[in-house]
């Protein structure tokens, strides 16, 4: 089974933060997360700094990244503005981001349902990147409740020739729940949070029902400063770990990604998220 980790923790995972680092430590983790092997990080997004303070400074963050051959620097969209600034930066993946509701793309994004996917649409036949659609709140929402998943099917349909990935913002899914959206739109990946603690569960069900990629945040870091009471990605170290005991091999060091977040909890001051980097792996005889 093949899969490819995405650590979205430069982003997703510092975007909830109260603290805002500065854009030479934010390059510093994406640079970490490279060297520990992973395929794909989302190192910034390209938003308004009075909106989400946290992401400030996104050109200095890809000026300090030393690129790696074997990984893909990707960044975070949400309209033409942003994506010009994606283009002159020069990242190696688009990640254009819109929700499966009303409501939730009027507050994260200022727009309409309809004006959303059609600013995505504009943005994907304007890039020459590879492109991933992430489509946020695909399961439940924070402000509409449960989301009609024929919705989320019309809505995987619209961006041919770009990667779709699904997203379980506030944490909600449960793996049955997985598997019955994945059988419907085949979208290729899955970002989950680990909220209501199904975040794992819900990782193996995307996989099986056919999804290649995975979101991960280092440390279990994240949320979405639009949705209330959205914690908790779900940690790349613990789910390298799941993965590898599952006979599901990444290419990912999963020590490495231990003495990461190890790094990022004397940084932020705080116990993260994640289980591993704390438990530590179990001893050979185990």
């Amino acid at each position: 089974m093949a899969v490819t980790l995405c650590d979205v923790g430069p982003r997703d995972g510092l975007q909830n933060e109260a603290e805002v680092l500065e854009p030479a430590v934010r390059a510093d983790l994406v640079n970490r997360l490279a060297a520990a092997g992973l395929p794909r990080v989302e190192a910034v997004s390209f938003v308004r700094p009075d909106r989400v303070p946290q992401m400030a400074g996104a050109e200095e963050v890809v000026a300090g990244i030393e690129r790696r051959d074997g990984t893909e620097y990707s960044g975070l969209v949400l309209n033409e503005q942003g994506y010009e600034r994606f283009a002159a930066a020069g990242l190696d993946r688009l990640n254009a981001t819109l929700g499966a509701t009303e409501e939730f793309n009027r507050r994260n994004g200022n727009a309409t349902l309809a004006e959303a996917t059609e600013r995505v649409e504009r943005i994907l036949a304007a890039s020459e990147r590879p492109a991933t659609v992430t489509i946020s709140v695909a399961f439940g929402c924070p402000f509409e409740g449960r989301v009609d998943p024929g919705r989320v099917g019309e809505l995987a349909t619209r961006f041919d020739g770009a990667e779709v990935v699904l997203a379980d913002t506030i944490g909600v899914a449960a793996p049955r729940e997985v598997r019955e959206l994945f059988a419907r739109t085949k979208a290729d990946g899955f970002h989950g949070h680990n909220t209501r603690n199904t975040g794992y569960a819900n990782a193996l069900a995307a996989l099986e029902s056919g999804a290649t990629v995975l979101d991960a945040s280092v440390g279990g870091l994240g949320g979405c400063p639009y949705a209330p009471r959205a914690s908790g990605n779900v940690a790349t170290e613990d789910l390298v770990y799941l993965l590898g005991r599952e006979g599901i091999e990444t290419g990912v060091d999963v020590d490495a990604l231990i003495r990461i977040s190890q790094w990022l909890e004397g940084i932020l001051g705080r116990k993260l998220e994640g289980q591993l980097y704390r438990a530590g792996r179990p001893v050979p005889s185990e």
